[in-house]
């Protein structure tokens, strides 16, 4: 049999399920990957090998007494180490928070355990999840498997590294402006940040958030396969109260037209010829797959959109957050505050809010006419690693190439990042995105772009 760390998480349920294979032979299979790789790549920053072998244990137990499982059953799965996981560190990558010690799961994390899923360990994240790259004073650098002179994406990087090297088969992240979708594009595997409200969650362990990120910050998975994402989305997104922003809206929609919008340079984003490639190509795929692909040259606001949702980001508090950075001392975490001080200091939260309605209502609009709008993920290839660090030109290239991610939380919608190929041994893909609450549309149109590639696979870490 194939080695179990490599196959899907949908297959490996089924093994699991029909007893073919135990969840404690899959936890050690997981166990045995993350040792033999993660010393190059720093993925996964905190695990407990006793205790993983344990919830394997009790998922072999429930199913030996015909139990059902739940659709993650024995699924080794890892968590971004900003988020509540009961008897762990919520560090978010920061010094400061290395005592805050969660007494109870995330509602995330509380849904995938429900699913059966087995928690394998804790992925690294850059300071406060700030940046597109991951590194911090407490758990230091993430690399990535495709190549360590590339950033692995952020802020969920270590999710974005774990999942392509095999270190479980679905990952946790979070994304306020491209966090589980930059991951998954810098490292070429697949990542969905859902609907606003789709997905509840609470940390328990912090002070309540802002306004900001509880409208615009999101958890989602990432995984080697579009119908893994769809497995995962599923079982993160059962209702819990604790998350007054959760909303009980069915995972399938009303069936729509196959029709898709695809814009190769959405409002002055300028990408490279490598990016406009991969669009197009993933239109061509879709054609083949039945879909009606029309080319746009324009989207509603994707700019202001972005520069708003920065505001709401880092302008709101900002002054607070820029005293904890200092408290901190993490160079990408000041660099990323002092250098967008012009931009959203001061803020006026109100002027925000009222013109959030505004571009929702016309993105809303767009989305009666479309399925799915198929864009840059970026507006370069994945960057080389701690560019945003390196001299304010470079810092002003990092945030202009990555307009299409930020964008997209100030509406709320849902965005899908499809990996599509390599460019030499740079990945490449594209973001899939849809009205609120059709995360269907992005999943099924993912699967026909995915199923017109080269099938994923996970990856032995470069040197």
């Amino acid at each position: 049999m194939e080695e179990l760390w490599r196959l899907s998480a949908a297959d490996l349920a089924g093994l699991i399920k029909s007893k073919k294979v135990s969840a404690r032979e899959a936890a050690t299979a997981a166990l045995a990957r993350l040792n033999a790789v993660n010393p190059r790549l720093n993925a996964v920053v905190d695990h407990r090998p006793a205790d993983v072998l344990a919830q394997a244990d009790a998922i072999d137990a429930a199913i030996g007494r015909g139990e059902e499982v739940g659709a993650l059953g024995g699924v080794p799965v890892t968590i971004k180490v900003n988020v509540d996981q009961e008897g762990f560190a919520t560090t978010n990558g920061l010094t400061l928070q290395r005592d805050v010690i969660a007494k109870a799961d995330n509602p995330v994390v509380e849904n995938l355990r429900k699913a059966g899923a087995v928690l394998l360990g804790r992925t690294n994240c850059p300071a406060f999840s700030y940046r597109w790259f991951t590194t911090n004073l407490i758990h230091g650098d993430t690399k990535n498997p495709r190549d360590p002179n590339l950033t692995p994406g952020g802020s969920s990087g270590g999710a974005g590294s774990a999942v392509a090297a095999g270190i479980g088969h679905i990952a946790h992240g979070t994304d306020i402006a491209g966090s589980i979708r930059y991951p998954a594009y810098a490292c070429g595997v697949h990542g969905l940040r859902p609907t606003m409200g789709r997905i509840p969650a609470f940390n328990a362990a912090l002070p309540e958030r802002p306004i900001g990120p509880q409208i615009s910050a999101v958890s989602g998975p990432l995984a080697r396969t579009v119908g893994d994402l769809r497995i995962a989305l599923a079982a993160m997104s059962a209702r819990d109260i604790r998350d007054p922003w959760w909303m009980p809206v069915p995972l399938e929609g009303p069936s729509v037209p196959k029709r898709v919008a695809m814009c190769l340079d959405p409002d002055g984003l300028n990408p490279v010829a490598e990016v406009k490639a991969a669009v197009a190509d993933a239109g061509k795929r879709l054609e083949r797959a039945g879909w009606t692909v029309e080319e746009i040259t324009a989207t509603p606001p994707l700019r202001e959109a972005a520069d708003l949702q920065t505001k709401l980001w880092l302008g709101d508090g900002y002054e607070a957050q820029l005293a904890a950075a200092e408290r901190e001392g993490d160079p990408g975490a000041l660099a990323c505050l002092r250098g967008n001080r012009a931009k959203v200091h001061p803020f006026d939260l109100s002027k925000a809010l009222t013109r959030r309605a505004t571009l929702t209502r016309e993105w809303l609009a767009f989305f009666e006419q479309y399925a799915v709008l198929l864009m840059p993920v970026s507006g370069e290839l994945p960057f080389p690693d701690q560019l945003d660090c390196k001299d304010d030109a470079s810092f002003a290239q990092v945030w202009h190439a990555q307009l299409p991610q930020i964008a997209i939380p100030f509406m709320g919608l849902p965005g899908l990042v499809v990996s599509t190929g390599l460019v030499g041994r740079i990945p490449v893909g594209v973001q899939l995105v849809s009205g609120r609450y059709r995360e269907d549309l992005c999943l099924a149109a993912g699967e026909a772009i995915e199923a017109g590639g080269t099938p994923s696979a996970v990856i032995d870490p470069a040197g």
